[in-house]
């Protein structure tokens, strides 16, 4: 008996330990995770204490840091290494693991640390070309030795910080997914600037307008997926003259119809990416200086997409946000000039259908020849599991994305290559160290021309009064249309020869209205000579920004703050009188009677209070279904849907119009009847998901706006905040959505700023500046900025000092 209990002792010891120090599952090692000298119990404020002195082994000469109320660190250097040296140290010891962790997702490394179930992920992730792309673009800036100085500078700062790291230190991701960091490269900085790449550039409607034209026929696409959508004002008006002779584009290729593709799943970034930004000439503002006013519209998760800084040396003295992960400023102010970005939505991304000789994709056809692929092949490391093998096919089209079981007629295997302008090896870092240090126009301009992809609308102002705006970015030379299908990969047709220049690239100066905006709306009017792209962003945001800017004078800071928040729904205000007045009222039910009575006194404003916005936003998108979804779903998927000012003009001009008919029913409907149809069914939606009409039905409940964690961790995140706004409004706040960095800027003799973004500079949730300024941000509120000429911090109590020294 004393030897049995002596076995079962040690047998449940055994199970013990292996609880306590093994992965169970998708559960930590609970002994590492609970353990209150190493585990989760560390990862509390007072990670948040800062010293006054810190020895750093790297650095060339000591860097002081201001810090300020928000724990926004100011860096003061005496040269260009230390100062990224410094930003790298301390962007680590914030944000380690968000920066980490995009970097695996980037590259297709997520089975490392979740295991199998993300193996297909990363197998797609990996096709795409990401790392491919990053590998090249870090071979091509070896090539400028200030970038490499740049990236290798923060690198180093990168991985002293994480050489501090102890297991009680480890930022709290870490502990959950039971991994550790490892050393920070330069490969994993390029590898974020393409993910942001992808991010931004990577929706493509190629696939499902080449699957609706094979279905409904050419006509049907022209008419109702237009490059000029109705009532669109472009970023550059229509009325410039283009003083350029510019190249001539290769004739259309014939219309080629894919077989691979209609059966084809396609995963794809938000296509709500946008942002808006603007610039006020001085004659319109009280200062008679310009303000500008910038935005950018992301997923918004915790750790926050930014983080905000101030870098300092004696040629340089810029603030803003940066990327966690890459060094300098990506949209900010310096004592000269003031940029904002928002996405150009232009078309960069191709696809074309290969023709393989057999299963190996060892070689494909081109020009009547087989000529070989380079085959890719990759490891996929998987926690707790086997390596996976897995191999592509790279050809002059770019990489094999989407592959299997399909043939062509002649029974050759098949699939999709994606030419995308991101896989090209480009400078965008050098282009953003320019940027930081640019003086005026001339010089911004200049250090634009690097800056290849993502592509985006840079707004700008200067203190000597300039405002200007350029559609900037690495755009092929197409013809028109060229590039809204799928082509074939066999020949040189559509393939890509030349870029538009960049001093061919659209772009205005100090125009006579006294502002520049931007929106994601078309770049252009009619009359520029090169064809950039047709999927873009509809009129309602831009329209509006630039009623209200035209309408300003006097203008002041605040009034900017007030524009960014700008709740005013102008596709309501367009459609819905009509709609109402389509109505069959005497057939309503109370309830009903109640809701319309309340859209009838509604003033388009869509406040988080407001039961009507969310009302209407629902039986808009119920038309837009009940005219297109029998149409448009083909192959068991429904395809894109025309803009929505498009859908609107047919609504407002055609009585009747054979695609209201749902031609799965009896019935025929007309617009009349598809517009009660789609009423009734939207409050018969909105009273199973909300309950009685009342307040559970305000936009602000009803939609509201969540910042989940990066991994979705519940009760690390920000659900359910008040937020107004949404599709087609200035203040573009959705569901997971919205503006990601407010930022209003007024130059001067020195810059005044403020701004504001939804989150904190922490990554650690038990840090009391994980999500401090969440609240501030629902509210419209902003934060002034602290714009340092100096460290000396003295009679400024909201600022403390931290000197980072050297030592070997």
């Amino acid at each position: 008996m004393r030897l049995f209990k002596t076995i079962l002792a040690i047998a449940v010891l055994g199970v013990l330990f292996n609880l306590l120090n093994n992965n169970q599952g998708s559960i930590p090692p609970l002994g590492k995770f609970l353990n209150p000298f190493a585990g989760f119990w560390q990862n509390g404020e007072r990670q948040d204490q800062l010293e006054e002195v810190l020895d750093v082994k790297g650095l060339r000469a000591a860097v002081k840091v201001v810090w300020d109320e928000r724990q926004v660190p100011h860096i003061f250097a005496e040269n260009t290494y230390d100062v990224y040296f410094a930003q790298g140290f301390l962007t680590a010891r914030h944000r380690l693991w968000q920066m980490e962790f995009q970097t695996h997702v980037a590259a297709g490394r997520v089975s490392e640390i979740i295991g199998s179930k993300a193996v297909e992920f990363d197998k797609l992730q990996r096709r795409r070309g990401l790392l491919m792309a990053a590998e090249q673009t870090i071979n091509y800036m070896g090539g400028f030795p200030e970038t490499q100085l740049i990236l290798q500078a923060y690198a180093n700062g990168v991985n002293t910080w994480i050489e501090t790291l102890t297991p009680a230190t480890l930022p709290l991701e870490y502990k959950l997914l039971n991994y550790e960091p490892e050393v920070w490269s330069t490969l994993k900085t390029a590898l974020l600037l393409k993910y942001m790449a992808w991010d931004l550039t990577g929706r493509n409607s190629e696939m499902d307008l080449s699957v609706i034209r094979s279905a409904l026929g050419e006509d049907f696409v022209n008419k109702f997926y237009p490059k000029d959508t109705p009532r669109t004002e472009p970023v550059i008006p229509s009325g410039k003259p283009w003083r350029f002779e510019p190249m001539l584009a290769e004739e259309n290729p014939p219309a080629f119809e894919p077989q691979f593709i209609r059966d084809l799943r396609k995963a794809e970034p938000e296509r709500d990416n946008g942002s808006n930004n603007w610039a006020v000439s001085g004659k319109k503002t009280a200062s008679g200086f310009p303000i500008l006013a910038n935005d950018p519209h992301l997923g918004l998760k915790l750790p926050s997409i930014w983080y905000e800084i101030q870098l300092h040396t004696p040629d340089m003295n810029v603030y803003g946000v940066s990327l966690p992960g890459a060094p300098a400023v990506i949209i900010g102010f310096n004592e000269n000039i003031a940029w904002g970005l928002t996405n150009a939505g232009s078309d960069v991304m191709d696809w074309f259908e290969i023709e393989f000789k057999d299963e190996s994709y060892a070689e494909y056809l081109y020009l009547n020849e087989w000529v070989k692929s380079d085959l890719r092949k990759e490891e996929i490391v998987v926690k707790g599991g086997k390596t996976v093998q897995d191999t592509f096919a790279v050809t002059r089209f770019g990489p094999l994305v989407y592959f299997g079981d399909h043939r062509l007629d002649n029974g050759h295997p098949t699939g999709l290559a994606m030419r995308w302008s991101a896989h090209d090896p480009s400078n965008e870092m050098g282009a953003i160290r320019g940027i930081n240090l640019a003086a005026d126009q001339k010089t911004f301009f200049t250090a634009l021309e690097a800056f290849a992809a993502p592509g985006q609308n840079f707004a700008f102002a200067a203190k000597d009064g300039d405002i200007a705006i350029r559609h900037n970015g690495k755009y092929p030379l197409r013809g028109q249309d060229q590039g809204k299908f799928v082509r074939a990969g066999r020949d040189t047709t559509g393939e890509w020869r030349a870029f538009i220049p960049p001093d061919q690239l659209p772009s205005i100066s100090n125009p006579w209205s006294g502002f520049v905006s931007s929106a994601n709306q078309n770049p252009t009017g009619k009359n520029y000579p090169y064809y950039l792209g047709w999927d873009y962003e509809d009129y309602e945001r831009g329209s509006r920004i630039n009623e209200r800017l035209e309408a300003m004078n006097n203008i002041k800071m605040s009034d900017m703050q007030v524009l960014h928040m700008d709740n005013f729904n102008k596709q309501a205000q367009l459609m819905l009188p009509f709609l109402m007045s389509q109505l069959n009222q005497q057939n309503l039910s109370e309830v009903e009677v109640e809701i319309l009575g309340d859209l009838k006194k509604w003033n388009y404003l869509s406040d988080p209070h407001e039961k009507a916005a969310w009302v209407y936003s629902q039986w808009w998108l119920h038309l837009e279904q009940a005219i297109w979804s029998d149409e448009l779903t083909l192959f068991g998927e429904l395809r894109e849907l025309p803009a929505r000012s498009v859908t609107a003009e047919l609504l407002l001009k055609s009585k009747n119009l054979v695609y209201y008919d749902n031609i799965n029913t009896a019935e025929k409907e007309d617009r009349r009847s598809i517009i009660n149809i789609a009423f009734q069914n939207t409050i018969e939606v909105l009273s199973e998901e909300l309950g009685a009409y009342g307040e559970t039905w305000e936009l602000g409940r009803a939609r509201g706006t969540n910042i989940n964690h990066l991994l979705s961790v519940k009760g690390l995140g920000r659900p359910g905040l008040p937020t107004g706004g949404g599709v087609g409004i200035v203040n573009a706040s959705k569901k997971d959505h919205g503006p990601s960095w407010r930022m209003v800027v007024e130059l001067g003799d020195r810059p005044t700023a403020r701004g504001i973004y939804p989150g904190g500079q922490s990554g650690n949730p038990g840090s009391a500046y994980y999500d401090n300024a969440v609240n501030k941000w629902v509210a419209g509120q902003y934060y002034d900025i602290h714009f340092l000429s100096s460290p000396d911090v003295t009679d400024q109590p909201k600022l403390s000092m931290t000197q980072l020294r050297n030592y070997q």
